[in-house]
């Protein structure tokens, strides 16, 4: 795959850090993939774009999944993710993950998480939806998440591991053979290095997490723009699946003009034994699936927007008060404060919620290794799609893919053969070669992202956000192409840029599949068609800024890299 020499409009690099390895972001992925790395042996380098616990990871409720408990096993786990994920997962991406899934978990408690433990002193293990087993360890009641980190930052923070914080990502570096020479990026605020630099080494991870701030509302974190796809995107890599965002159908729903980051209720409400009701107490998810509010979140998305759309209402509610006062302070004391930080007490009152923004299920299509089609570069986490999830995400499953997955990324970079020096990358150009859009682009973006591809989806709606998406790119690149001008470089224009890229994409896949399936949902095709799409939508960027299309033969991923390549 050659690169489409393609880059974001900035400064020259004005300082430089040389490495074997350099990791992009600092969830769960990031921080493993940097911690196995460091520990082959290997000069590694963290960046991140906010502080290092500040990523999405911080933000998990509900837990990480693994076959730990009585009498469950990999096998059940890995029939759970294929019905979950809707005819479209790898099903060798699947058995990896279940199957080394375990000891991954087992390696992270040694490396200083606590979970929490049953009075027997063993994990105590909670439910989610899609699940048929308790097979979820949570830390913290609902703030496993945040315990992964904590563990997670302060292990690297030990053992020495190099950081750079508060540095947005903006290209890859190639060299003359569209080998990974390292990143450029942008240092925000002053300290050790500022402004642009960039880290040189021949093998680049990607664990930039997720774009859900091209929706208006996300419970995705303000960081969550999309950097990681955008920038594989301009290096030439593949991307697939990105039509499949799952949409969390149980987000503390906080008027219909609230936008950012939004409050989530985790699925581990559901799995202790609260309820989905209507304004009349009517329990409407019993009867439209076998497992009713714990049926996979893509169904309970759409059974709580067809009730809305029934009672036209702007949401439904989460009705937990048989819980009472001393479960929810135990077992889901964050859930309960941001409940009552907007005027809601769970103990005494149902919580209106409605879906909003949570996962992208696809995303930089990666191997079994995490190896992307271009050499050298790597993805895991939310911003890789390595088939795990396929139409739609089991819960919490995320925490442990980016476990797993960067696990196997540091064992691959470790038993291959690193460059004796870092490959010299093509050198900078100071003229742009993509437009860049102006800061309250952001919002018309996310607007039109809103309104025509969001839980619902119809042709027509996806024609109108192309349409718009479309008139928004041409005149960032009319005026780039005819006196080269474009918006001043800065993080507020690179995000906006960055988040106009995977819009595009996005929406380009999710006109193209004509069909329901997973957390797709096409008003306008509300069958799933195995004949026809049982297949995944691979995309990528031209040299022109236009978007390659294409649709696989069979529900199989093509190799990301030549068989030579492969065999290494």
């Amino acid at each position: 795959m050659t690169s489409t020499g393609i880059r974001l409009h900035a400064p020259a690099p004005g300082w430089s850090i040389a490495a074997d390895v350099v990791v992009v972001g600092s969830g769960v992925a990031g921080l493993t993939a940097a911690l196995r790395c460091e520990a082959a042996g290997l000069a590694t380098v963290v960046v991140t774009k906010a502080r290092l616990d500040d990523g999405s990871t911080r933000w998990a409720q509900g837990g990480i999944a693994a076959a730990l408990g009585e009498g469950d096993t990999p096998e059940q786990h890995r029939d759970d993710t294929l019905v979950a994920g809707a005819g479209l997962c790898d099903e060798e991406a699947v058995r990896l993950l279940v199957t080394e899934g375990p000891d991954a978990v087992r390696r992270l408690i040694a490396t200083g998480a606590r979970f929490d433990e049953s009075a027997e002193g063993g994990l105590e293990l909670t439910r989610e939806g899609g699940h048929h087993r308790r097979r979820i360890a949570h830390a913290g009641g609902d703030a496993t998440g945040a315990e992964i980190s904590r563990a997670l930052v302060e292990a690297v923070r030990a053992r020495g591991v190099r950081t750079v914080e508060n540095a947005l990502v903006l290209d890859l570096l190639t060299d003359a053979d569209g080998r990974t020479a390292g990143v450029t990026l942008h240092v925000m605020g002053e300290g050790q290095h500022d402004g642009v630099g960039a880290v040189h080494a021949p093998a680049v991870v990607l664990a930039t997490g997720g774009m859900g701030q091209v929706f208006s509302a996300t419970t995705n974190p303000a960081v969550s723009t999309g950097d990681g796809v955008a920038l594989a995107l301009r290096a030439g890599a593949e991307v697939s699946d990105l039509e499949f965002v799952q949409f969390h159908p149980t987000v503390l729903f906080l008027g219909p003009e609230a936008e950012g980051q939004q409050p989530l209720v985790s699925e581990a409400v559901r799995g202790e034994g609260a309820h989905l009701v209507d304004a009349d107490g009517v329990r409407f998810m019993v009867g439209q699936h076998e497992l009713a509010e714990l049926a996979p979140r893509d169904i309970v998305a759409k059974g709580i927007m067809r009730r809305m759309r029934e009672q036209d209402a702007e949401h439904m509610y989460l009705d937990a008060r048989h819980f009472g006062a001393e479960m929810w302070e135990r077992r889901f004391p964050t859930i309960l404060a941001a409940c009552r930080a907007h005027g809601i007490d769970p103990v005494t009152e149902p919580v209106p919620v409605a879906p909003a923004a949570h996962y992208a299920s696809g995303g930089v299509r990666t191997d079994s290794h995490g190896r992307t089609t271009v050499p050298g570069l790597y993805a895991c986490g939310e911003v890789a799609c390595t088939g795990v999830h396929g139409a739609n995400r089991l819960a919490s499953n995320s925490l442990l893919e980016g476990l797993v997955y960067a696990e196997r990324i540091a064992a691959d970079i470790a038993r291959g053969d690193l460059p004796a020096r870092v490959p010299q990358p093509l050198p900078h150009s100071d003229r742009p070669t993509h437009p860049l859009l102006p800061p309250e682009a952001r919002f018309t973006i996310q607007r039109i992202m809103t309104r025509g591809a969001s839980v619902l989806r119809s042709a027509a709606s996806l024609s109108r956000a192309a349409d718009g998406l479309h008139r928004l790119h041409a005149d960032a690149r009319e005026a780039l192409d005819e006196n080269g001008k474009t918006a001043e470089p800065g993080v507020d224009t690179w995000e906006a840029t960055n988040l106009l890229c995977v819009a595009r994409v996005l929406v380009a896949a999710a006109r193209r599949r004509e069909e329901t399936r997973g957390c797709h949902w096409r008003e306008d095709r509300p069958e799933r068609d195995d004949t026809a799409w049982r297949r995944h939508i691979v995309v990528r960027l031209n040299p022109d800024r236009s978007l390659a299309v294409r649709t696989t033969d069979t529900t199989d991923f093509p190799p990301t890299l030549p068989p030579q390549a492969q065999e290494q």
